[in-house]
């Protein structure tokens, strides 16, 4: 398999996923959620569908990254790698999960990027992928935000 990078990375994420699930017990199925995209992708790369696959991993990894930048669990994640630089052992787990979660979100966008450029840049493609793309993580992620906002309590 051509891809074991992108999908090792995914795979990564996909347990990254499912680990914080089991450090926060209340939230375990938005977590395994969470994970399905990456197995998705894992899906699409090994049925030969490397198009989606290359730009879904491009754009679901952004999404989840902006969206933990937006609520401030991005900080908190670069907070308890500091603390890990200082020796200090992390007071959140999940905040250093979180902080995982995005260098293998960064990996998997550079890997997908440069897999997308050496084969499909050019062919005229690339809108259409994107397009479709987008609309998946949007209501990928809508769903998930909907469930969470009503799954917290008031």
């Amino acid at each position: 398999m051509v891809h074991r990078g992108i999908a090792t990375i995914s795979g990564a994420l996909l347990l990254s996923f499912l680990w914080l699930g089991n450090l926060e017990p209340q939230f375990v199925l938005l977590h395994f959620y969470q994970s399905l995209i990456y197995l998705a992708i894992i899906l699409m790369l090994f049925y030969f569908e490397d198009r989606y696959a290359y730009m879904l991993g491009m754009i679901a990894p952004a999404a989840w990254l902006i969206l933990n930048y937006l609520t401030g669990i991005l900080g908190g994640a670069m907070r308890q790698v500091k603390r890990l630089m200082s020796a200090e052992s992390p007071s959140n787990p999940v905040t250093l999960v979180a902080a995982i979660i995005a260098v293998l979100s960064v990996l998997m966008i550079i890997f997908c990027a440069y897999r997308w450029k050496r084969e499909y840049s050019g062919l005229g493609k690339g809108l259409s992928t994107f397009v479709v793309s987008l609309v998946v993580v949007i209501v990928y992620y809508g769903l998930l935000i909907y469930w969470f906002w009503h799954m917290v309590p008031d």
